[in-house]
């Protein structure tokens, strides 16, 4: 089977990698002739765990390659899968749909016999009802069907993710072009369903939502559980002892309850204020999001606040270690990070940050004050420091021995933004230590 994907980003990237380590033969279609080049010499043009070995072995094989080329991308290809981006639209907060709609419009100018056409950006519900309705606009001639099949991978984690999903989630049009669209996705993902790999087959618009809905969810939980977090400091409690008390029940679940600085990424802050907007426009709205959307956002400048009282409501002149600077670990991804509201209003208080992160000082330098310093490592982050501020949970931090970290600092200082230390180590080790919602 022979399929193309258009977009050479996170999804796309990691999306034809695994297709291709299916067995199926991809081409990677990009218009940006700078990113196609590096992934010909077989460098990434982005961080993400176990990417570089599967794309060098899929090339080697012959079942992966990268082009410009859209015609001779799709000459023998069943399927053609849309990945560009989908970025927040200025002024509203809805989804840009300007680079779908151009892809599949140029897509349909391409075509030389019919296919399937497979939304896998993440799109408002109704797009891929548009979407069809531009195709057969441009190629009325042309038997076009158009599907939806949204991603669920999550950044450091994208291949396993990917090769043992806990879904897939298949959306058609309805009829003999719904049939054929699905017969063709089932084909592309039977060695999923080998493994028994739930599927769920199911309209263009419920699949549209199913993406969104999943997504706000899960931001939901994390807004709610730094909510708890701030109570249970007030109060004295243990938020931790509390997401675990309610995510051993099984209706509830463990993951998403970690108290920290609010969420971050290329998902969660774009999605939740898409599917908000997108709600609002069928007079449905969707309150939890809305409101999870304010209190994240309010979260990340809370979190500055806290540093500078904590360094006694002054930190002019103060040197501060930053620990981290993407939204995760794993990924060197700085879109949304906490860090990116949490920095620059230290800087402006009058603060010489130095900072480190092992993956994403690169992207950093393109969008933190210039007066950021950067290190080669957490220690040297800490060299003088009066204050650390841990704001990634990355596992190298996590091994850093306390007393060889306090020592390195002038300050006792440690701002433990993920909960990642021991409290009583780090007294124990000489720190004044601060921690989310624990007493």
């Amino acid at each position: 089977m022979r399929i193309a994907i258009l977009g050479a980003g996170y999804v796309g990237l990691v999306s034809a990698a695994c297709f291709a380590e299916f067995g199926t033969e991809v081409t990677l279609v990009d218009t940006d002739a700078g990113r196609i080049s590096m992934l010909r010499e077989g460098r990434m043009p982005i961080y993400e765990p176990g990417l570089e070995a599967l794309v060098t072995d899929n090339v080697r094989e012959g079942r992966l390659s990268f082009t410009q080329d859209l015609a001779a991308a799709m000459q023998g290809a069943e399927a053609v899968f849309l990945a560009v981006g989908t970025p927040t639209r200025r002024g509203d907060g809805h989804a840009d749909l300007t680079y779908v709609f151009a892809a599949a419009e140029e897509v349909a100018r391409t075509a030389t016999k019919p296919l399937v056409l497979v939304t896998k950006s993440t799109v408002p519900v109704g797009t891929g009802r548009e979407v069809k309705r531009r195709v057969q606009a441009v190629r009325p001639d042309l038997d076009i069907a158009v599907a939806s099949n949204p991603e669920f991978l999550r950044e450091g984690a994208a291949i396993g993710d990917f090769m043992r999903p806990d879904r897939v989630v298949i959306g058609v049009e309805d009829g003999e072009a719904g049939a054929r669209a699905e017969a063709v996705l089932r084909r592309l993902y039977r060695p999923l369903f080998l493994i028994e790999t739930p599927m769920v087959a199911t309209r263009l618009e419920t699949a549209e939502i199913i993406k969104y809905a999943a997504n706000a969810f899960l931001a939901m939980k994390i807004s709610f559980i730094n909510e708890v977090a701030d109570l249970c400091e007030a109060a004295g409690g243990d938020v931790h002892d509390v997401a675990r008390g309610i995510g051993l029940d099984g209706r509830i679940g463990r993951k998403f309850l970690h108290a920290g600085p609010g969420y971050g990424g290329s998902c969660f802050p774009k999605d939740t204020l898409a599917f908000a907007r997108s709600a609002q426009d069928f007079g449905t709205p969707l309150r939890l999001i809305e409101t999870t959307i304010a209190v994240n956002d309010s979260r990340k400048m809370a979190m500055a606040d806290r540093v500078i009282r904590a360094c006694g409501g002054d930190v002019d002149g103060k040197v501060i270690a930053i620990l981290g600077l993407t939204f995760k670990p794993e990924t060197d991804d700085m879109r949304d990070a906490p860090s990116l509201e949490i920095i620059p209003r230290l800087v402006a208080a009058g603060a010489h940050i130095r900072a480190h992160d092992p993956e994403g000082m690169d992207a950093a330098r393109r969008l933190l004050p210039a007066t950021v310093e950067y290190t080669s490592g957490a220690l040297n982050a800490a060299q003088g420091a009066d204050a650390v501020v841990l704001l990634t949970e990355w596992n190298e931090y996590r091994n850093i021995a306390p007393t060889k970290l306090r020592n390195m600092m002038r300050g006792d200082l440690l701002l433990d933004l993920r909960n990642v230390y021991d409290p009583p180590a780090m007294r124990e080790a000489g720190f004044t230590y601060h921690s989310i919602g624990r007493p």
